[in-house]
């Protein structure tokens, strides 16, 4: 089996590192495209506006100067010899569970991986708070992530989806189930944006998320991570909400429709 690996951390990522143990796990024929630099948060941006340099680190390991997306892209069609049989996207150093998925590029290069027809996995540990000198619990990922993954492959999945893995911020020997989730959402206002003033007295913003306590539905991921199971969600990326398509139907089905004067 080939593998391939990305994630959104950058090339020198722990994260990165222990993704490599987890696959060397599955299979001795693993590839690394992974950005260059830190690409959080990006979603599935595509590099178009500049041109995209790669280095070689080694054999079957790559540095591209781009985003999660731009990796998978290039290792797919010019990089590897051959299409890889699984895409795993990670272990990002952070949770993305809820609507982080939308705009998380650990979950964007494994979206990359599905859209050419290659099953894809995100894996991501979650962290006690984002900061710097928050250490993540490699260990719990690295426990358990083999197993399950071997497991997922042994099933046949529905197409166009992937398999988003989370596990929680806790040591191996405290996690004692595997739960399959939905995707859940957070109450309105979590990220925001904080004004800061530069040496120069302009003003700037960073944005932050506010990180307080919320109670979660029971069998979303963001339920399950709280209370320290592993998440596994299937995802996939059709955005399209079909109650309303049943209700537009029935009033702009037909003819379109022509302005009408006023008097």
């Amino acid at each position: 089996m080939k593998i391939l690996l990305t994630n959104d951390d950058g090339i020198e990522a722990e994260g990165l590192a222990c993704l490599e143990r987890i696959a060397r796990t599955l299979s001795d024929d693993v590839w690394t495209v992974a950005p260059q630099t830190e690409q959080s948060a990006k979603g599935r941006g595509i590099t178009l506006t500049e041109p995209l340099r790669v280095a070689s680190l080694g054999e079957k390991r790559f540095a591209v100067s781009g985003t999660p997306t731009d990796c998978v892209i290039l290792a797919v069609n010019d990089l590897m010899p051959d299409k890889p049989d699984l895409v795993l996207s990670g272990v990002n150093r952070g949770h993305n569970i809820g609507e982080d998925v939308s705009y998380s590029g650990t979950v964007a290069g494994a979206l990359q991986g599905m859209a050419f027809g290659i099953r894809s996995i995100a894996l991501s540990q979650s962290l006690e708070r984002f900061h710097d000198e928050v250490i993540a619990r490699w260990e719990t990922a690295e426990a358990f992530a083999p197993a399950i993954v071997s497991r997922l492959l042994d099933q046949k999945w529905q197409p166009n989806v992937i398999m988003n893995l989370n596990f929680p911020n806790r040591p191996p020997e405290a996690v004692s189930e595997v739960e399959v989730t939905t995707q859940g959402f957070r109450d309105i206002g979590e990220m925001h944006a904080v004004r800061r003033t530069d040496l120069r007295g302009r003003d700037y913003y960073w944005m932050s998320f506010r990180g307080k306590k919320q109670e979660h539905a029971e069998g979303t991921d963001l339920r399950a991570i709280d209370e320290g199971r592993i998440s596994v969600t299937p995802l996939h990326v059709d955005l399209t909400h079909m109650p309303s398509v049943n209700d537009l139907k029935k009033v702009l089905g037909g003819a379109p429709p022509r302005r009408v004067e006023r008097a």
